[in-house]
């Protein structure tokens, strides 16, 4: 890790340590919440930490990005910090001005097409938008006449629906019809829907190894304090198994996005290795969401269910994470048909190239 990335990961985890401590949101039905963490997050520039200095931003590395997202993982923040860093790297592509406030992007699953037409409107449908019910303005990719474009939309102009993740949080169908954007910007060439999914499977790899990392610390934690048949669940050789079993889900969740990650960061990955490092990191990092989820659980036993107890607002972040920017399925099934394509003889070469 940079300097730079240290600093800027020691600033995320002290402002999620002072404003958004799990057990007091928990605790916290009405959302009062919110408002100071966001504050505060902006304030510390991390909500536009991808946007340049001349754009309105913060003009931070993408790794250093990376570390923040992984600092909100870890505190499970329910708060549009990952689609606004997503989004202000999408307009910053088109040389856009990022506003203030929450943002979300559209489209958010693979396969979704939005029209920009002649006349300038955006119409379409982007399904299962992730915070778009909290965000002021969604960045939109959107497919025209003259090629792919960037557009900043004012969120009050679309017809947002109602919707919840698995833990709670917005997530809501939008539908732009003969919507007129803020602004549009033609993208750069390269930058395409796959690009996009790419960066947002990245983007929610790596929330999901920080957030594994602190379900591991919680189970570790409990079955140390846990006490039955006079002494901690923790000696028992089962739940040492389970342990040893979570531990390792968590170090393979953490090399994948961190490998995805670097990738990206390194800005000199080419579109093949791009997707290798980027599906592969979600693949293995949902497979990790899953299993994790569920052995912490178990760890835990009945305790971990209740709505008291703060597991739930990581496991069922956890798995509502892995269907944003394409499931694992649709990962896996993408990569086999481009190392299929490859033939036999390139995937071995392809595997230890990485």
């Amino acid at each position: 890790m940079s300097d730079s990335a240290s600093i800027v990961a020691e600033t995320a985890a002290r402002v999620f340590a002072d404003l958004a401590d799990p057990q007091t949101i928990n605790k916290d039905k009405t959302g009062g919440w919110k408002a100071p963490l966001w504050q505060a997050l902006e304030q510390a520039g991390l909500t536009l930490a991808w946007v340049p200095d001349d754009l309105g931003g913060a003009g931070a590395s993408l790794g250093d990005g990376f570390e923040v997202l992984g600092a909100a993982g870890r505190a499970a923040a329910g708060v549009a910090l990952a689609e606004t860093l997503l989004a202000g790297w999408l307009l910053a592509q088109g040389k856009i001005a990022a506003p203030p406030g929450m943002m979300t992007v559209a489209p958010a699953r693979p396969g979704e097409r939005l029209a920009l037409g002649a006349d300038g409107t955006l119409n379409g449908r982007a399904r299962a938008v992730p915070f778009a019910g909290d965000a002021l303005h969604i960045a939109v990719l959107a497919h025209g006449p003259s090629g792919i474009s960037i557009a900043l939309v004012d969120a009050k102009t679309c017809r947002v629906g109602e919707g919840r993740t698995l833990a709670g949080d917005a997530q809501s169908d939008v539908t732009f019809d003969r919507t007129k954007p803020i602004k549009v910007a033609p993208a750069p060439e390269g930058l395409d829907q796959t690009v996009l999914m790419l960066m947002g499977c990245t983007v929610r790899a790596t929330q999901v190894a920080g957030a594994l990392e602190a379900v591991l610390a919680m189970a570790v934690r409990y079955a140390n304090e846990r006490v039955a048949f006079e002494r901690p669940i923790a000696k028992f050789q089962a739940v040492q198994h389970n342990l040893a079993r979570l531990a390792g889900e968590v170090s393979a969740a953490m090399t994948a996005a961190g490998s995805a990650a670097d990738t990206i960061a390194s800005g000199e990955a080419d579109a093949e290795a791009l997707f290798l490092e980027a599906a592969s990191g979600k693949i293995r990092c949902a497979e990790a969401a899953q299993e994790g989820a569920a052995i912490a659980h178990q760890v835990h036993g009945a305790i971990g269910f209740t709505q008291e107890y703060i597991l739930h607002r990581y496991t069922l972040r956890l798995l509502a994470w892995r269907d944003d920017f394409g499931n694992e399925s649709y990962w896996a099934v993408e990569l086999g048909k481009r190392v299929a394509q490859r033939g036999a003889d390139e995937l071995w070469p392809l595997v230890a190239s990485r």
